[in-house]
């Protein structure tokens, strides 16, 4: 395997660790110490965009302002911020809340099921085999891991479940609508002023300085995991391995992430997790799999993403 492609492999699976990583700390924040949800977002998509900025400007030279010079780029660019960047980092986060992180991850993760339904729309054809069995298991999935087979009741509440599904719709946007602006400009700028821009929006909602919580060093020392390499650290490695070996290679690895924040979540902060809910999450997991090997949606997306 050449030195390129394995570098690759090993920031594809790091985002995914990260990531996983992340949410598990952010459960513990949320309900072991009351840290506010909003002011966690605002804070480590401020803190992350400004560091993405200034690395791509100081270290990767590049212009981050050249993007704000045309105005359908800006204008996309700004609604990326918003329902792609900021819309998936809250769904997310609400949803380890009020439920916890392996459910909530493993639920996001029905996010390219939600593409393969939305581009048979877009290009007015029914999905094909595998794209069916796909939402099939997705479906099946999410009705093991959120009743626990029992069609009269939840196993999570359904403010979780709404949040859940929420952040597979804005993981969805977040990977189709910057396909255009990926190929024009570095992904650390897009990537730079959409946690930016979001940060800044959602300032207005909870203030960076309007702090909660009880904090103690594990309080300073999990946020500033979240801030650095749950999300800087994260998006960067994620999107540097998808120009290294693709799209398709690295969601593939990236599908460790709802493994490492399930098998985090249950030995460290004893979420229960029973057979049914593994055999759920496998299912929703198994659907990214599945996509990999459909032909053309895939191919294209990770044509224009190169």
């Amino acid at each position: 395997m050449k030195a390129g492609i394995l570098k690759g492999f090993f920031l594809a699976i790091l985002a995914a660790l990260l990531w996983g990583v992340s949410g598990t700390f952010g459960q513990f924040l949320f309900q072991q110490r009351g840290v506010n949800i909003e002011w966690l977002i605002t804070i480590r998509m401020l803190i992350s965009g400004v560091c993405l900025l200034f690395f791509a400007g100081f270290v990767e030279k590049s212009d981050v302002f050249s993007v704000w010079k045309n105005k359908k780029d800006a204008l996309q660019l700004a609604v990326f911020s918003i329902t792609g960047m900021l819309a998936v980092q809250y769904t997310y986060f609400a949803a380890i809340k009020h439920s916890n992180a392996a459910t909530a991850t493993v639920l996001q993760y029905s996010g390219p099921v939600v593409i393969a339904v939305y581009l048979a729309c877009k290009n007015k054809k029914l999905p094909v085999l595998i794209e069916f069995v796909a939402i099939v298991l997705a479906v099946l999935g999410t009705f093991l891991l959120v009743t626990h087979g029992n069609i009269n009741s939840l196993s999570i509440s359904p403010i979780a479940l709404m949040f859940g599904l929420a952040s597979a719709v804005a993981l969805a946007i977040y990977t189709l609508q910057p396909i255009r602006l990926l190929s024009r400009y570095p992904s650390s700028v897009i990537i730079g002023w959409g946690m930016m821009c979001g940060g800044v929006a959602f300032s207005f909602v909870k203030a960076p300085w309007d702090i909660e919580g009880s904090w103690d060093m594990q309080t300073y020392w999990y946020t500033a995991f979240i801030v650095l390499f749950g999300t800087l650290v994260a998006f960067y490695a994620y999107l540097t391995a998808v120009q290294i070996i693709g799209g398709q290679k690295s969601s593939l690895l990236a599908s460790m992430e709802p493994l490492s924040a399930t098998v985090l979540a249950v030995l460290w902060l004893n979420v229960p997790f029973s057979m049914i809910d593994w055999i759920g999450s496998l299912l929703i997991v198994s659907t990214v799999f599945l996509l990999s090997i459909k032909p053309k949606e895939v191919q294209i997306v990770e044509e224009e993403i190169k």
